[in-house]
């Protein structure tokens, strides 16, 4: 092979100073971000701090522990059921003391608590978790085992429904990010400070999580101020399915209606096609889980449906959910295609 000429050779040495600047670019552009990354988390952890706290309680096997967080200036305090619900004899730490809390509300349906302590606290401001997407960056802050206070950052996963084979009472938000014991209650924040949601439960190993939304929180804590309880509206759509064809971009048909339920009172019938209830838009039946967590018995409850070619809108009067005071926190199992049980009555096991 004969040596390089003397241009070839000064094009190559030419290409390989380009090729290790630009190699040397990439590195410090990514060293950049991930600097910026560390400090943007860094800074929101030392704001949103103050507002977290170390739950301690006592229930009839043994101490818990978990982590809750402060979300108006006169004490109130969100946490998961699993720390907050069944325990007692709570106190509550933050700003270097320890205070005694009540609870106000615990709702396994939700799979929230909510404490309150006699003080001015801080507090952490509450975000929309509809706003979030998949891989938009979010944190939580707890008390991992026997630890302080800490930070943990991770990615959005998905937005389920259900999780092996049985559907949650309401939209779960999966994050990936490991979690310990200890970290249960622990707020979920958007990068802006935000509350999205509150974590509820590990999943296998710890790799990640699930949170409920902050808006299923805020739901209960309506419910205490407005009734002095969680109060979960029923209006008694038995079953649905999926229809043969989308009208009006729903699949949802109503496929049994209790008698003398509100529904049935308001005029729904079989053979109709959920567009919304309430709030909530209907685009398949599992919307229909999400969409039920929303109503308030006692509430009217606005049902726009597809009868044929004519659109509806009922005014539904909810009930007091039969379940409600069993309080599953999954509904039954069921599969896609197929019928969904939209009834809690059946035996389901706690959230994972």
């Amino acid at each position: 092979m004969s040596p390089l000429s003397g241009s070839k050779r000064r094009a190559v040495v030419a290409f390989a100073l380009v090729f290790c600047s630009g190699a040397r670019l990439l590195f410090a552009q990514e060293q950049s971000a991930t600097a910026t990354i560390s400090h943007q988390v860094r800074e929101l952890f030392e704001r949103a701090a103050k507002a977290v706290v170390k739950i301690h309680g006592v229930d009839k096997h043994s101490e818990i522990c978990g982590t809750g967080f402060f979300v108006d200036p006169t004490g109130t305090l969100y946490t998961a059921y699993t720390v907050g619900g069944e325990a007692g004899n709570f106190t509550v730490e933050f700003g270097g003391k320890k205070c005694p809390a009540r609870q106000l509300v615990a709702d396994i349906r939700s799979g929230t608590a909510i404490l309150k302590v006699d003080e001015t606290t801080p507090a952490l401001p509450i975000g929309k978790s509809e706003e979030l997407e998949i891989a938009a960056p979010v944190m939580s802050i707890g008390y991992p085992l026997d630890l302080p206070k800490t930070p943990n950052f991770g990615w959005m996963a998905g937005f389920d429904r259900k999780c092996l084979g049985r559907y949650f009472s309401t939209i779960h938000l999966r994050v990936n990010a490991p979690t310990q014991r200890g970290e249960a209650g622990a707020p979920l924040l958007n990068m802006k400070g935000e509350v999205v949601g509150i974590v509820v439960s590990g999943l296998e190993n710890n790799a990640a999580c699930y949170a409920v939304p902050i808006e299923a929180a805020e739901k209960i804590r309506s419910d205490f101020v407005r009734f002095g309880e969680a109060r979960h509206g029923w209006i008694g759509v038995n079953n649905v399915s999926p229809a043969s064809q989308q009208v009006e971009g729903s699949q949802a048909m109503v496929t049994q209606v209790a008698e003398d339920a509100p529904a049935a009172r308001s005029g729904l019938k079989e053979g109709d096609v959920l567009l919304q209830v309430g709030k909530k838009k209907i685009s398949d039946p599992e919307d229909v889980f999400d969409a039920s967590f929303y109503i308030t018995a006692g509430d009217t409850v606005p049902i726009t449906v597809m009868r044929g070619d004519q659109k509806i809108t009922f005014q539904v009067q909810a009930t007091m959910h039969p379940a409600s005071k069993t309080g599953m926190l999954l509904a039954s199992p069921g599969t896609i295609p197929g019928v969904i049980p939209m009834s809690l009555d059946e035996d389901a096991p706690p959230s994972p």
